[in-house]
């Protein structure tokens, strides 16, 4: 990923307002009791089977009123003061054994705290929290739990300013559990970093190794570009070949970003390598396998031998112009299947990810991998990019990757997010995201908005059916404002644009958002 230009996209919210009056009407929720099955799910019999609790005595913040996502009827939290309140049920001679709450759910946002949770079930509380929806449309979360107990308690919960709201509907309690396999970071740029004089620190201010810091706050999957012949000499076999051994040293699994050029490689450039630029068709295919082979063969030789692969990057319009473009599917999948082709004959193991941008387009995802399965590409993943003020809410993030999961019966990774903790520029060079209403709303450019940002991406893939979201990987959590590590190979003077999005602040200490990285 890299945008040089800026694009702004402006969010209206469409929040369907909650009147007062349901609040003040609604009837007292009933007293507890135990069940050993969750019942009204949909809420389309009032209250019947939930209890409310307040702290603060304000349960009647809690109701249920018309509009609901699949029936006439939803659970709403509101008041017109700041207000405290659980909606639960107690659920008793349960199996032992893990279990997952489901919930379709939308927010106001500006909580203190909104969240579905499994309680008092004899481990570790389990919690996910509400995202903002502005779009006014419904987004799935999950949360698991394990059992040990014969009871639990499924609940949703508010710790609100007036006026917040939140809504909750088709509520599930099954057995099974949920979690990400990969919770990835994209370091590409860190050697350079560090080359040109980068510090980084851990939480008590004490210089430390980057990849530790990110390790120990959970990330379990490192992320390397490779260029052909890059004017600076970074991100090139060697380069990747050095920092793989760092990345399975800290016990973390390899991915392998192949861009098939000399520098960027997304949708709006994928240019040949010049050692490649007078070749044939037939020989693009011969120079894709022996590059990938090459590469590939020597990580497993020093014994980091990629865990996963991606053939190509961010190939909407697909890769080594004009030879490999979409124009030609035939000639495109011809080149993909080179690239599969070489990393399963050094690893079979090895798993395949093909990658495009744009991760809330879904007519995108269905005319690319149409095109793919028709004509025998050969993957095991699909790879997305999602930055949401590029590419959408996160309402469209959900339809496509439950949509392309089970259309291809394949498992989906969000390969590349990030977003802002502040907009000023640290380097002086104008940064990707510096307005406000570059935005994506309900996400302030603040560490505590980052922190949230990531925290509900990750959410969505795990809410993913038959547990095919993978996970996410943050791009360039290391590329902090350094003198000489700039975005251009090319221009030792370029600036980055991208340290306001890192997970190492501007005192080089890590960000709150780092902490996701050991989400479930």
């Amino acid at each position: 990923m890299f945008q040089a230009s800026r694009l702004t996209r402006h969010v209206r919210a469409l929040f369907l307002p909650l009147a007062a009056g349901l609040a003040l009407t609604a009837l007292p929720a009933p007293a507890a009791h135990a069940a050993s099955t969750l019942t009204n799910t949909g809420f389309e019999s009032g209250t019947t089977g939930w209890s409310a609790y307040s702290p603060t005595g304000q349960s009647s913040a809690s109701f249920v009123e018309a509009g609901g996502r699949s029936g006439a009827s939803r659970l709403s939290h509101w008041s017109s003061s700041a207000y405290k309140v659980e909606t639960y049920q107690y659920l008793t001679g349960l199996t032992n054994g893990s279990y997952t709450m489901t919930a379709w759910v939308r927010s106001s946002g500006g909580q203190n705290a909104a969240y579905i949770a499994l309680r008092n079930c004899g481990s570790a509380e389990q919690r996910t929290d509400l995202p903002p929806t502005p779009d006014g449309k419904w987004i799935r979360l999950v949360t698991s739990v394990k059992v040990t107990s014969g009871q639990c308690t499924v609940s949703v919960n508010s710790d609100a300013r007036a006026g917040n709201w939140l809504n909750v509907d088709d509520v599930s309690f099954t057995p099974g559990s949920t979690g990400l396999s990969v919770r990835g970071v994209d370091v590409s740029s860190l050697k350079k970093s560090e080359d040109r004089g980068g510090v980084y620190r851990d939480a008590s201010g004490a210089t430390a190794d980057a990849l530790g810091v990110l390790r120990s706050a959970g990330a379990d999957y490192g992320r390397l570009k490779v260029w052909v012949n890059p004017a600076d000499g970074y991100n090139d076999k060697t380069r990747v070949l050095q920092t793989a051994r760092r990345i399975k040293a800290q016990g973390m699994r390899l991915l392998v970003d192949f861009h098939y050029s000399d520098t960027w490689a997304d949708p709006g450039a994928q240019a040949k390598p010049a050692a490649w630029s007078s070749h044939t068709y037939e020989q693009l295919r011969s120079d894709v396998y022996a590059h990938t082979y090459d590469v590939l063969n020597a990580l497993r030789a020093q014994g980091t031998t990629a865990d996963m692969v991606q053939i190509g990057n961010e190939i909407n319009t697909g890769m080594l112009w004009p030879d490999g473009s979409t124009a030609d599917w035939s000639r495109l999948a011809g080149l993909l299947n080179s690239g599969a082709s070489a990393a399963k004959a050094v690893s079979s193991s090895t798993r395949v990810a093909l990658h495009l941008a744009h991760g809330g387009d879904n007519a995108l995802y269905r005319q690319w991998f149409d095109n793919a399965t028709a004509r025998g590409v050969t993957f095991d993943v699909i790879a997305l990019s999602f930055y949401g003020y590029w590419h959408g809410p996160l309402s469209s993030l959900q339809a496509n990757l439950d949509d392309v999961s089970a259309r291809y019966g394949k498992p989906v990774l969000v390969v590349e997010t990030a977003y802002a903790f502040r907009l000023d520029s640290e380097d002086g060079h104008e940064n990707i995201i510096d307005t406000t209403g570059e935005l994506v709303a309900g996400y302030p450019a603040s560490p505590a908005g980052q922190a949230a940002w990531l925290r509900d991406v990750m959410n969505v893939v795990e809410a993913v059916p038959n547990r095919r979201g993978l996970g996410v990987v943050y791009w360039e959590p290391t590329w902090t404002a350094v003198q000489g590590n700039g975005w251009d190979p090319a221009d030792p003077s370029s600036g980055n644009g991208w340290e306001n999005q890192a997970l190492f602040g501007y005192d080089d200490r890590p960000l709150p958002a780092m902490a996701w990285l050991g989400h479930r």
